[in-house]
């Protein structure tokens, strides 16, 4: 059942669809956020969770409370109770299923890639626009207090002006050839591939701590050419053992260099096929004065060089501590990281919070249009072999 509200709060009822680990986030987030932003004048509340899949709404009905489950999603846009929706089903389903939710006046809360396509994108965008509602895209990187502090000290200036970076996202989840031929490995559901799967996430965070990327040359690799093909509700975590096989339609590898609006010189590589790599991801920035490094696997540490030595300049490892974003929301001091799962809640109480102030928080569909744009480009120079614009 869902908890009631207190006094000081009043409901606040949210649909989730989609019940898979991003589904499951998103309930927990919810269900958090009044432990770690006890403020907000309202206490979501577990509407109803749509998913085809029978097993998968009964699961998440006996997890998390909710009121109620439906195989199709359209149902819960009439429900009066519900204010705001999560959508975390497959990729080609979130330009539709966006729109609509714009369209029924509910606040939006979308995991990344809003669509398949910039053109995609912006039909949600518009949408939100045109509704007036409000909408936060599921960057959840920006929301590390490491990051958080990467920023606050590049626009301080601390290491001088910026030179040049490099971003990573290296992962092995696609590595085994014998992988199921999934929705994640054609382009009619899974769109570009590594592209708006990992690379995305590198773009957003080129953006946010740097500004625009203007500028791109970049070629990408199919690594893993045919796979066996997928059982009904198989996931490409599944491995398959003889039969027959269907071809992979999008991307495995891209490399990509690009400038930004300063010229500073930005390389980015991604991979869901680097075997004996988990989830590698992070940066590295240097400026004229010094650089700073993040690794996602040790979510509470940045390695900061910043001084006037230039020449044999030492580095430090510094701990995230409260003033760092939301860091003091979970934690007391430093030496306690915070979870992938702590930063979506930290992105729910920037949707909900911005929701409830009459603007979009966190990550926005502008942000997401703007991200879009990039690949769009890199697409395109990976086929010309050539420097395209972004825009």
């Amino acid at each position: 059942m869902t908890t009631p509200a207190t006094e000081q709060t009043r409901p606040f009822g949210v649909a989730v669809i989609g019940a898979g680990w991003m589904g499951h986030l998103h309930a927990r987030s919810y269900l958090r956020l009044p432990h770690h932003w006890p403020e907000l004048p309202v206490r979501p509340e577990l509407v109803a969770v749509a998913d085809p899949v029978p097993a998968a709404r009964e699961d998440a009905v006996r997890r998390y409370g909710y009121d109620r489950a439906v195989a199709d999603w359209r149902e819960l846009l009439a429900d009066p109770q519900v204010e705001a929706v999560s959508v975390t089903a497959p990729n080609s389903l979130h330009r539709e299923i966006g729109v609509a939710v714009a369209e029924a006046g509910k606040h939006l809360w979308i995991e990344k890639p809003v669509g398949l396509t910039a053109a995609d994108t912006r039909a949600v965008a518009d949408a939100v626009r045109r509704a007036g509602v409000c909408a936060t895209v599921g960057f959840n990187y920006r929301q590390v207090p490491a990051v958080r502090r990467a920023a606050r000290l590049l626009a301080e200036g601390a290491i001088g002006a910026v030179t040049h970076a490099r971003i990573r996202l290296l992962s092995d989840y696609a590595a085994h050839p014998a992988g199921s031929l999934t929705w994640r490995f054609q382009r009619a559901t899974g769109g570009t591939g590594v592209l708006n799967d990992l690379a995305v996430h590198g773009v957003d965070l080129v953006r946010f701590l740097l500004g625009d990327l203007t500028e791109v040359v970049a070629d990408t690799e199919r690594v893993v050419r045919t796979r066996p093909l997928a059982a009904a509700g198989a996931s490409q975590y599944d491995k398959v053992e003889g039969g027959p096989a269907g071809e992979v339609e999008n991307d495995d590898y891209v490399a990509l260099l690009g400038r930004t609006a300063e010229r500073a010189l930005v390389s980015l590589e991604a991979s869901r096929v680097a075997v004996g790599k988990q989830n590698d991801y992070g940066f590295e920035v240097h400026g004229e004065r010094g650089f700073l490094s993040w690794d996602f696997r040790r979510p509470g540490e940045l390695t900061v060089s910043v001084g006037t030595g230039y020449t044999d300049q030492s580095a430090s490892l510094e701990l995230s501590r409260p003033g760092d974003g939301d860091f003091a929301r979970f934690q007391p001091g430093a030496g306690n990281a915070l979870s992938f799962d702590d930063t979506k809640v930290a992105e729910c109480a920037a949707f909900v919070g911005g929701a409830l102030a009459g603007r979009s928080g966190g990550a926005t569909l502008d942000d997401a249009v703007a991200d879009a744009a990039v690949l769009d480009a890199v697409a395109e120079s990976a086929v010309t072999r050539a420097w395209v614009p972004v825009g």
